[in-house]
């Protein structure tokens, strides 16, 4: 080399030199790599115990409603020619035993009694019905009026009681010097389970 001269060579850079890993840093590999594989277990584990208790509250919220639909009553009424509506438990396994049927106190003032024969008697209200039914409607126009049905029946070999409110549909026609005719048209089902005065429940939503 020439030292006179103004630009020597560069020298060749040495690559990165290479070195063992210690002790403490492969145990604190294996640390990380352990609390990591501890981690996700707990991790899966908590997935899999929210997915477990997921299932098990739709479970039990199927085996509610289930036990809810066992214990329901419902009726349904089939209109006959002779002006009667025929009632009948919607599930074949209820019996019905004895029935009571109040009216709103303006349309009839005395409950109704049957044993072994469910039924609402167009001539039970009919004249009450004409009494008070008049402007409540057009000619010919659907109506309903509030009925209150406390059933005695049997299930599965205990006897229960249902109170209820039920709609009952009917069209009154008015015919010149020959008074009003009532029509029935069907029966549905307005609130079940119903508590306390059921007679003033029907005569306020009679008389709203």
């Amino acid at each position: 080399m020439n030292p006179e001269d103004p630009h020597p060579p560069k020298r060749p850079r040495r690559g990165p030199r290479l070195r063992w890993l210690t002790l403490a840093e492969v145990v604190g590999i294996l640390a990380l790599v352990v609390a990591a594989a501890g981690w996700w277990d707990n991790h899966r584990q908590r997935v899999q115990e929210q997915s477990d208790r997921a299932v098990a509250a739709r479970t039990q919220a199927a085996d509610t409603q289930q036990a809810a639909l066992r214990r329901t009553f419902l009726l349904t009424g089939h209109v006959v020619d002779d002006g009667r509506i025929r009632l009948a438990p919607a599930r074949a396994d209820q019996v019905i035993q004895t029935q009571t049927v109040i009216f709103p106190a303006s349309v009839r003032r005395a409950p109704v009694e049957t044993t072994g024969n469910p039924r609402i008697d167009l001539a039970w209200f009919e004249a009450g019905l004409k009494d008070t039914a008049h402007g409540r409607g057009a000619d010919g126009a659907e109506a309903r009026l509030p009925v209150g049905i406390v059933t005695t029946y049997v299930e599965a070999g205990e006897t229960r009681t249902d109170r209820s409110i039920y709609d009952l549909g009917y069209t009154l026609h008015h015919r010149f010097l020959r008074g009003s005719k009532v029509e029935l048209d069907g029966l549905s089902l307005v609130r079940r389970g119903v508590g306390g005065d059921l007679q003033g429940a029907l005569d306020k939503a009679w008389g709203g």
